[in-house]
């Protein structure tokens, strides 16, 4: 019994640490972005139920490797765990660093999140509308740095059978706000994978992060000098097919190429961030 809950254990941290392992040789260059459970300045039983949404939406725009940090607790306590006498000999222990490393995360603040009963006339509750209010902000891990706090106000929901329902409702009202707010914090990112002639590259970036034909990277090396990421500006580049679900093919110009491909040969780092437009 116990060899199979330490089975279980280690293979979601395993399964959970495969995505953001050795990143720099992954041809996945979408950022890790962890989501702490948001806090709240009232005692309410639904405050998790923002949080999941949040993870949600972030999961479905397939623009993220997304780590939800609300479990976080449960997977240090089997890494603790297996530091015991039980595991010193076993060759399934996990490392400590194995855990996945979010390069950035996002916190939440609920400043409200209101349930109400909506009853009969006999006092019977036939249903429960809600609203949410809550701020939401980016932590860079490495820095330490936070970016400032964005407000979210969600409008009162329609009548539902559940109070789960009711938060979810309200918290799909400023679906496109979150989703906007997404973009501008974290533009889609992608790496190049081959030069295909004088004019062309192939990013691996496709339909599944929702590119489409016209889009515009801006596109850069990164070096490492002293220990540190020394980034260089090439320039921009434009997708004129997207290949399939991972895939798309850029015009590059003349002088962008140039430098693209001495950094590409040499096999330094190029990082290939989406254009973003405000609409």
């Amino acid at each position: 019994m116990i060899n199979t809950v330490k089975t279980v254990c280690i293979s979601l941290v395993i399964a959970m640490g495969s995505l953001s392992a050795y990143p720099q040789q992954s041809v996945d260059a979408r950022p890790v972005v962890g989501v702490a459970e948001f806090s709240c300045q009232e005692d309410s039983p639904y405050t998790g139920l923002v949080t999941e949404k949040v993870v949600e939406m972030l999961t479905n725009s397939r623009r993220f490797r997304v780590v939800d940090r609300t479990s976080i607790d449960k997977i240090q306590s089997e890494l603790e765990l297996q530091k015991s006498e039980a595991f010193l000999d076993s060759k399934n222990r996990v490392e400590q660093d194995i855990a996945v490393a979010a390069e950035k995360m996002i916190t939440g603040h609920i400043v409200k999140i209101p349930v109400y009963r909506i009853k009969n006339p006999d006092g019977s509750v036939r249903g429960f509308k809600a609203s949410v209010g809550f701020e939401m902000k980016v932590v860079d891990v490495a820095t330490g740095l936070s970016s400032e706090a964005t407000s979210f106000q969600g409008k009162a929901s329609q009548e539902c059978m559940s109070p789960e329902a009711a938060v979810n409702t309200a918290m799909q009202s400023i679906q496109y706000e979150i989703e906007d707010w997404f973009r501008t914090n974290f533009p889609i990112t992608c790496s190049v994978c081959r030069i295909m002639d004088n004019k062309t590259i192939l990013v691996n970036a496709g339909s599944e992060q929702g590119v489409k034909p016209g889009n515009i990277f801006i596109v850069e090396a990164v070096e490492m000098l002293d220990g540190q990421p020394y980034h260089k500006a090439l320039g921009e580049i434009k997708i004129k097919t997207v290949a399939g679900p991972k895939f798309s093919e850029c015009e590059v110009p003349k002088k962008t190429m140039e430098q693209l491909r001495s950094y590409f040969d040499n096999a330094i780092k190029i990082i290939c961030e989406l254009k973003h437009s405000k609409k």
